[in-house]
This record gives structure tokens, C-alpha cells and sequence, in this order.
């Protein structure tokens, strides 16, 4: 995915989590986290500080844009960090290095469970962050698996009807 395409992204990202998904609080806790799915489809081989600066970047628009000052930001930032590893390890050790983890390449059962990794991880960092604190653990574990749960749907829809 050439840098156009990765702005382009960006902004409907961006603006579809601004403008619609932010109001959704389904039960109460779960929210779609649409956004982090920009962390998703870099290549295997990608450059690990670029992948760095696209998430931070991801995140700090979100914190400016929903009034969370860092709290986007360091979840992203995290989540792209980790994200070269956990794609490496579903794609295999004889994956190409220009390989983009997609329902395509990877497959739907191997590509689903890497969105459900990542999201989770990106999940739990972002409520732990959120709330500082595990006094209640019950309300944080809903947010994660709720949020996580929502946030997979979208991924899967979307990534299903990509070309």
C-alpha cells in the first residue's frame, strides 16, 4: 500500500470513527475502535520505525479529535510496536518480506485471528489506560471483549469486501 492510499485510509478511518462510530456505546461498554485498523495491513517486511510513526500519528489525530490527551496515542503507538512480530507470526517464517496480512494472503481463519490479536491487545492497553486501574475489573474485562468483539466485526466486514 503506497503512501496516497495509506492517507486516504487514514482519513476515512478518521472520519467514520469521528463522525459515527464514537457514538455508538453498545450495552454500554462496548465501542468500536474502528481506527487501529490502519495497524493492521502494513507488509511483513515494513519499516518498524515507519509503522511507528504511522500509529503514533493515527493516535494523536484521535486523542485531538475525541479529547483524550496520549491515551490513543500510546495504545496505538504500543500496538504497532508489536505488530511486525504478530503478523511474522501468522504469516509464517517463509512468508514473503513484502507480504500485506489481508483475508487474501493469509486466509480468512489466519487473518481473523490476527485481527482478534491485535485488536485484543490493543483493546486491553487502551481501557488499562483509560482506566488506571483494575478496581473494577468485571466493567474493564466487558469494555475489552466488547470492544474487541465489535471492533473485529467491522474489521472482517470491511476486510471482506476490499479488493
Amino acid at each position: 500500500m503506497d503512501f496516497l492510499k495509506r492517507i486516504g485510509m487514514l482519513i476515512i478511518l478518521i472520519a467514520a470513527q469521528v463522525l459515527v462510530l464514537d457514538s455508538i456505546h453498545l450495552f454500554g461498554f462496548a465501542m468500536p475502535l474502528l481506527y487501529m485498523y490502519i495497524v493492521l495491513p502494513f507488509p511483513i517486511g515494513y519499516n518498524k520505525a515507519a509503522i511507528l510513526v504511522w500509529c503514533a500519528a493515527m493516535g494523536l489525530v484521535m486523542d485531538m479529535f475525541t479529547n483524550t490527551p496520549g491515551l490513543a496515542m500510546g495504545s496505538m503507538t504500543l500496538t504497532g510496536f508489536i505488530q511486525p512480530v504478530i503478523a511474522r507470526a501468522f504469516a509464517g517464517r517463509d512468508a514473503d518480506e513484502g507480504m500485506q496480512p489481508t483475508m487474501r494472503t493469509m486466509g480468512g481463519g489466519k487473518y481473523t485471528w490476527y485481527a482478534i490479536t491485535l485488536t485484543l491487545f490493543y483493546c486491553m492497553v487502551f481501557f488499562s489506560l483509560e482506566a488506571f486501574t483494575f478496581h473494577n475489573v468485571i466493567y474493564w474485562t466487558k469494555c475489552v471483549i466488547g470492544s474487541t468483539a465489535l471492533t473485529v466485526i467491522f474489521i472482517l466486514t470491511i476486510e471482506s469486501v476490499r479488493k
